[in-house]
């Protein structure tokens, strides 16, 4: 009798494992298309700025989270056929699966949360002198771009304040053709507006636009650690999971091969 209830038992338990999977599966799909989602919107949306960064970190956790999320999405498929066919080797190479894409978006996730604690003083040491440096200059359009779009984005004037751009290789030259700051610190851009430098023409921000890129920044680095470092929780429960269902298919197995 108690034989018989174990066995019960033993099936109740598989096919609860068995739903819980199913379940696991579909929000192992909506986590994937969330870290694909913040990975190639930080990428498409942001990629003007990263032009201004001194190192690749930033841009970096974006790829590792678009690697994870199109991982996430097959190994799903994957997930959701080894379930229903109840194959140890398939269940097999799905649980080491998310197991990788558990350690890739821990990376990223790692990656982004050590790269908002020292952003603020790469900013300061880098932002000034590739703004100044490099603004205007030949065969530095992306740069010159994204200064353009950062002041007007956020409505400020150089790293610190307008008074950097005075020692600017752009503004000390011939092109600036006697502007004080370029056209888009104006408040509102016309032709040569940079040559007045009054409060009332140009944006005068405290901090500079280095407080405000490094405000932007830091939020979507908390954005990509939270989600990397979140679905990576969410994949290790899965994982979790995965295993017992492939221990109790495994003890079906030898009971099965025992009566024989």
């Amino acid at each position: 009798m108690s034989a018989v209830y174990k066995d019960d038992q033993e099936d109740w338990m598989t096919v609860c494992l068995k739903y819980l999977l199913f379940v696991f599966n579909f929000l192992f799909w909506m986590g994937g298309a969330a870290v694909l989602g913040v990975g190639v919107w930080t990428l498409v949306e942001k990629s003007d700025y990263l032009s201004l960064l001194a190192s690749s970190t930033f841009a970096v956790s974006a790829y590792i989270l678009i690697l994870a999320g199109g991982l996430v999405v097959v190994t799903g498929f994957l997930g959701c056929c080894a379930v229903i066919r109840e194959q140890r080797s398939c269940l097999s190479m799905y649980f080491f699966c998310l197991l990788l894409i558990f350690l890739i978006e821990l990376v990223a996730g790692v990656l982004a949360y050590v790269y908002y604690q020292r952003l603020s003083e790469e900013l300061k040491q880098h932002l000034n002198q590739t703004m100044t440096e490099n603004y205007a200059q030949p065969g530095k359009d992306a740069i010159t771009f994204a200064v353009d779009r950062l002041q007007q984005d956020f409505k400020c004037c150089a790293s610190n304040n307008s008074h950097d751009w005075l020692q600017s290789v752009y503004i000390l030259s011939e092109q600036a053709e006697g502007r004080m700051v370029p056209d888009s610190c104006c408040k509102t851009i016309t032709p040569y507006c940079g040559r007045r430098d009054h409060p009332s023409n140009i944006y005068k921000v405290e901090g500079g636009c280095i407080t405000k890129l490094e405000q932007f920044l830091a939020d979507h680095l908390l954005i990509i650690g939270a989600v990397g470092i979140g679905v990576a929780c969410l994949q290790l429960a899965g994982a979790v999971l995965t295993a017992c269902f492939i221990y109790l298919l495994y003890k079906e197995e030898e009971e099965d091969f025992g009566a024989l």
